[in-house]
């Protein structure tokens, strides 16, 4: 049985990313397959086309879905971003914006999310929740202006500020933390991967089943529980080195081997936390990860050679 929205219908761009592909999953499971629109730049089955830097089109689906509710990923991630970083700020910020814009004015709640980019090289190995925010990069720069327009918005609007995201169902969408997906294709297909990081980084990484549970429930929790972190709120997965990623996957595979040969993806990474402090998470919307390094690990090599073994 499904359950229903107060009213309307809820939006989801970038929907055919990493995460939009198992949130939409996720909240038709939860709400009807009516009930939520997928957009994307791209064309896909159950996905319709939307850019989100043209406002005549998003008012129009605004209006013609009766949306109540919007979950914006369209988005440039780190290693992207830096390759066109004009083109990552127009997509990020002014997209955002376009977005807020409609929700403002059809009176809709808003998911908008973060990401530990926001983190510089100034913030503690374990990032609290509110520190200096002085990231390196542009699509951290980019974040930093979605938690701020987010307070000030005059909206409802909430964000996360995901850490690296694990998932066997998407491939990565260009991020600095993607290695932790891509070492698992590479380990299953071929026995080996040439890492793009040094062995000895540790950074907070992250299920996408954890990720998409952290969502969900952030956007049920009462807007008067929350505090200005809503934002982007902090949450843990768990923090481990690439080598020790490593090491997990060769419990199911003792042959496996990987190289390291950093590349420009480990500067990004050097100005990042290795652990994240998710204390208001925990306090204002009962946040909790259910996922260890171990357990990541197991589901992933197990779901990839299931899939493998279908095709």
């Amino acid at each position: 049985m499904f359950m229903d929205l107060p009213s309307g219908r809820i939006l989801v761009t970038g929907a055919l990313g990493q995460i939009g592909t198992e949130l939409v999953e996720a909240l038709r499971q939860k709400h009807g397959p009516e009930a939520v629109i997928a957009t994307d730049l791209r064309k896909a089955e159950g996905c319709q086309i939307l850019d989100v830097m043209n406002t005549d089109e998003i008012k129009k689906v605004m209006v013609e879905q009766h949306i109540t509710e919007i979950y914006h990923l369209a988005a440039l991630l780190s290693a992207t971003g830096e390759k066109n970083p004009h083109l990552c700020w127009d997509i990020n910020v002014t997209g955002l914006e376009n977005m807020i814009a409609a929700a403002k004015e059809h009176g809709a709640r808003l998911f908008s999310p973060s990401s530990i980019a926001v983190f510089g090289p100034d913030c503690p190995k374990v990032a609290p929740q509110i520190t200096p925010l002085n990231p390196t990069t542009i699509y951290g720069k980019t974040k930093v202006v979605g938690e701020q327009l987010a307070v000030s918005s005059g909206i409802d609007m909430r964000g996360i500020r995901y850490p690296g995201l694990i998932s066997y169902k998407a491939p990565a969408g260009g991020g600095t933390t993607d290695y932790a997906v891509e070492i698992f294709h590479n380990a299953l297909e071929n026995g080996h991967y040439d890492c793009f990081v040094r062995e000895d980084t540790k950074l907070p990484m992250m299920y996408m089943d954890d990720a998409i549970r952290a969502t969900i429930e952030l956007m049920d929790i009462p807007f008067e529980r929350l505090s200005d972190s809503r934002g982007g709120y902090n949450i843990a997965g768990c923090s481990f080195t690439a080598g020790e990623l490593v090491r997990s996957i060769q419990r199911h595979l003792p042959d496996f081997t990987c190289t390291f040969n950093p590349d420009i993806r480990q500067q990004y990474a050097d100005s990042w936390p290795e652990e994240i402090d998710d204390g208001i998470a925990m306090n204002e919307w009962r946040w909790s990860p259910r996922f260890n390094l171990d357990r990541i690990v197991d589901e992933m090599i197990t779901n990839l050679e299931s899939r493998k073994n279908r095709s």
